[in-house]
This record gives structure tokens, sequence and C-alpha cells, in this order.
């Protein structure tokens, strides 16, 4: 139901992660994400610790999901010294192309402990049904469809 849009999306994560760069809104650094189908919909989780709600963006286009977010460094007064960095800060993003089977206009997202869960359901179409059919001389039969 779910397909990765680059290849190469992981291939560059990695090398941002031995340069240590940080995302930028024309470059950004993807996040991990898990995809699983649970009952009648299924589930994204991305991490995003450490990201303030009000810095994520979620969109549909068509059938491409795109999250975009940012980690912004915390305020700190003038006389902090940093002596280690490692949390990478500035723009993550993840493309995601959903299938037609998938209902993109009931979308629900939820932040909570520095994840982001959206939930996708399957489009009734989608959904396995019974077709009545009617037989000459035998009256009415459900076959599975």
């Amino acid at each position: 139901m779910l397909m990765r849009t680059d290849p190469f999306q992981e291939f560059d994560r990695i090398a941002q992660r031995l340069i240590g760069a940080s995302g930028t809104w024309s470059r950004p650094t993807a996040m991990p994400m898990d995809a699983y189908r649970e009952g009648d919909e299924y589930v994204i989780a991305l991490d995003l610790p450490g990201v303030d709600p009000d810095a994520i963006d979620v969109d549909v286009e068509r059938n491409m999901l795109t999250v975009k977010a940012e980690r912004r460094p915390p305020a700190r007064s003038e006389s902090v010294q940093m002596e280690l960095s490692e949390r990478p800060l500035g723009v993550f993003s993840r493309q995601v192309m959903l299938a037609d089977t998938l209902d993109v206009e009931n979308i629900r997202g939820d932040y909570d402990a520095g994840v982001l869960t959206l939930r996708i359901p399957i489009a009734e179409r989608a959904k396995p049904r019974k077709i009545a059919i009617s037989a000459t001389g035998e009256g009415r039969r459900e076959l599975g469809g």
C-alpha cells in the first residue's frame, strides 16, 4: 500500500550523519519512519523528538503525503558554553506515495512523546465485500468478491 519515492534517500541520510550536516529547507534530512497496517487503516509513525508541534507540516497532494518538520536550537543565555552537540538541528522531511486504496480525505494525526502518528483509513471501495447475484431457478445466493 505504501511506496518509497526515493530509493537513494537512505544513502543521503547516512551521508548526512557521517558529515554531521543539518537539514535545510532546500535539502532536508530524512526522518525515521515505521509503516504498518492495523485493522482497517494504515499507520505511519515518524520519529521527531524535540520538535515543537507547531513546527510540523503535513500535506497531501493527490496521493503524495509530505511531512516536514524543523528542530530549532533551544534558546540559551549568553553564559552557556556548548561542550558537545550531537542532536541534529534543521529541517526534516519525508514523502510517501499512498496507494489509491487509501482514504486520503480522512487522515488523522497525533503527536505524542516525539512521535508523529498518522492513521490513514482504507477506502470503502477497497474493502472486500459480498456481491449478491440471482440464479435462474435457484433463488438468490451470495458469492465472495
